[in-house]
């Protein structure tokens, strides 16, 4: 699977980016040209953006290529009438400080601490965390100096860093590692440092989440399956990992890119799921039980190809059932965590989720109707209803699948950061 941002809810303010203060610096290197659509990105996703060009950057791409995105000034000069202390400002209100492309001559000159441009000046005078994304040409990547100028970057606490890729560089000088992270790392990227400001009760927390569906193999070539794409799952993993905890996603087949930055353990059949569960589980702090795995398996797969001319108009197939992960994997978990199952029902959503709960022993689940239009199954939206132990029964709206995600972490945090035998929710 590739690796990259979930489309659901990229394209709407929402937490962690929605009301922050981003300061991006823009250094000189081709790859300057793609900073216009993280500033864009990140101002759609909520967050004021100021950018600071260095001198270099704008023989690539222009200031008011940013302020037509942004909506606000481009930045350039360190010396500019009125803006003495511009450096400073900037530095003290910024939530976070992100570099993309940062190249070997930023990141060399911010290792030894200079302060020679606006752009430095204010990474020296700013407390925020930095996230720098190298963009340059292979060979410069690969010398020593700019890897230890790296490497001393990476040891100061609050400096993060995200990639560079390896992929097709500038033209004429083919390809190899040094490309310019995807725009989706990088946005997630700051996304994590601005989640984890507050150490919320997931900052640190190992959370499981299974995704996708399952196949169940019939021969060698076809497979028992459904419509699940991975979307729900993804999108939990993604949120859990942008508030800073450390994600295991655990995931069949699925049509939608892995989160960046979580652990993906990519299975196949639902006993292949079990046992990477099981061999995770006893450490989860939160486990989230959303992918759509096969009841039943053929008891017998075939090694070869089943020939209709060999079997003729009717295949009788005798079925086993597959082992419920969640009901094995709750018992397993350790005092104090959070348990989250889903429920795709047809009818009688709440009282057939509500038995779920009971007897898996879930904290939580989530349950939605497989009939819902723009719900379920495939699409980028869902309407659900979520449920506690302690808790009514609470219907939220039609929302994207990365919202639905969100509101159900508020209330696994809640959990986690509740007294001793609270329920908070």
């Amino acid at each position: 699977m590739s690796s990259g941002r979930p489309a659901q809810g990229a394209r709407e303010p929402c937490a962690p980016w929605s009301g922050s203060r981003i300061v991006l610096g823009v250094c000189g290197g081709i790859a300057a040209y793609k900073a216009v659509q993280l500033a864009r990105d990140l101002t759609l996703l909520g967050a004021a953006v100021d950018v600071v060009l260095t001198e270099a950057a704008r023989n690539f791409v222009a200031p008011l290529s940013f302020e037509g995105v942004t909506g606000r000034g481009a930045l350039v000069d360190l010396f500019a009438v009125g803006g003495a202390a511009l450096h400073v400002t900037l530095g003290r209100e910024a939530d976070c400080v992100c570099v993309a492309p940062a190249t070997a001559d930023f990141i060399a000159r911010a290792a030894s601490g200079r302060a020679s441009d606006l752009l430095t000046t204010v990474v020296v005078a700013s407390r925020a965390p930095v996230v720098i994304a190298p963009a340059m040409n292979d060979g410069m990547y690969a010398h020593p100096r700019t890897r230890a100028n790296l490497a001393a970057l990476e040891t100061r606490p609050g400096y993060h860093r995200v990639g560079p890729a390896t992929g097709l560089l500038a033209a004429g000088e083919g390809s190899g590692p040094g490309r310019l992270a995807d725009i989706g790392e990088i946005v997630d990227a700051v996304g994590r440092v601005l989640g984890s400001r507050g150490r919320g009760a997931l900052a640190g927390a190992k959370v499981l989440v299974t995704g996708g569906p399952t196949r169940e193999p019939l021969d060698a070539v076809r497979y028992l399956g459904n419509r699940s794409s991975g979307k729900t799952g993804f999108a939990l993993a993604r949120a859990a990992w942008l508030r800073g905890a450390d994600v295991t996603l655990v995931t069949g087949p699925a049509a939608v890119a892995a989160p960046y930055g979580v652990e993906v353990v990519a299975v196949e059949t639902a006993r292949q799921m079990r046992d990477a569960v099981q061999a995770v589980i006893d450490e989860a702090d939160a486990a989230i039980f959303a992918a759509a795995v096969a009841d039943y398996r053929p008891g017998s797969a075939s090694r070869g190809k089943v020939r209709r001319s060999e079997i003729g108009n009717r295949w009788e197939l005798a079925f086993e059932a597959n082992p419920d992960i969640a009901a094995e994997a709750v018992p397993c978990m350790k005092a104090g965590s959070v348990s989250v199952g889903f429920a795709l029902e047809i009818s009688d959503l709440v009282a057939r989720a509500e038995e779920k709960l009971t007897a898996k022993g879930f904290d939580l689940i989530v349950g939605n109707l497989a009939c819902e239009a723009d719900a379920g199954f495939e699409a980028d939206t869902n309407r659900v209803t979520i449920l506690g132990r302690d808790v009514r029964a609470r219907e939220l709206p039609r929302m994207s699948k990365f919202a639905v995600a969100c509101e159900i972490l508020d209330l696994i945090e809640a959990r986690l950061g509740a007294p001793e035998g609270g329920s908070g929710g």
